[in-house]
């Protein structure tokens, strides 16, 4: 079974031989609730070539406002240890694709018989905690030209091209913010050619220049990235 999960692929072929006998393949569509908050998390999901998903928080306005996004180079439920827990937040996919995924009963023991994986989560949950760090950071002070900016460079990255399945008012919902402010930052970027857009989609013409108008939130979860888990954070 080929991993196409950039943490699996950091391995050793003997430790990922490990995950791979117990991986079983879904696959999720747009807009499916891998976990709701509240939930157990009793499997642990690697995303796959272009599938991507965000973790939501939900507020009592009954918004959901995106954390932090999961592609390729990570997994969702993979820092839970010690059995099933509860999930904080939604997990839904935004970009729909194949997962591999095993129970976190399975992947807890494998993580005690092998010293490898269980550093590799380790480590993948450093810089889980950065994302969310860099998030609640860039929420804080950036402009929304900037975060819109950066959270569709980030997502063309880690999907691979320059399409984003993703409609104004759902962009708007994610960063938090009124649909009005998402659609004066768009129409602002088409007005300047970098994206143009669609009914339920994005595309991305200038994907450097939409880079250099967002704030530099990405390049320095990237930094951490590259120390902790080199390799694995999707390339420019």
């Amino acid at each position: 079974m080929a991993p196409g999960n950039d943490l699996m692929a950091v391995l050793l072929d003997a430790d990922r031989h490990q995950l791979e006998t117990r991986l079983e393949e879904v696959h999720f569509h747009q807009g499916h609730v891998i976990y709701e908050s509240g939930d157990n998390v009793d499997y642990c999901y690697f995303p796959c070539g272009d599938a991507l998903s965000s973790y939501f928080v939900l507020l009592d306005s009954g918004i959901a406002v995106e954390t932090i996004m999961v592609g390729r180079e990570g997994a969702l439920g993979g820092i839970v240890s010690q059995g099933a827990l509860p999930s904080y937040a939604r997990a839904n996919v935004l970009h729909g694709g194949r997962y591999l995924r095993l129970p976190v009963r399975e992947l807890d023991a494998i993580k005690q018989e092998n010293a490898a994986v269980r550093h590799l989560f380790a480590r993948y949950a450093d810089c889980v905690m950065a994302q969310v760090f860099q998030s609640i950071a860039c929420n804080a002070v950036h402009t929304i030209e900037q975060r819109a900016a950066k959270w569709l460079t980030a997502a063309v990255e880690r999907i691979g091209r320059n399409e984003v399945t993703m409609t104004q008012e759902q962009l708007a919902s994610m960063m938090g913010i009124g649909r009005s402010y998402a659609s004066r930052v768009l129409q602002r970027f088409k007005a300047e050619g970098l994206l143009r857009t669609r009914r339920g989609g994005i595309e991305v013409l200038k994907p450097i220049e939409l880079a250099e108008r967002a704030c530099n939130c990405n390049t320095h979860v990237r930094r951490h990235f590259e120390t902790v888990l080199g390799g694995v954070y999707p390339k420019n």
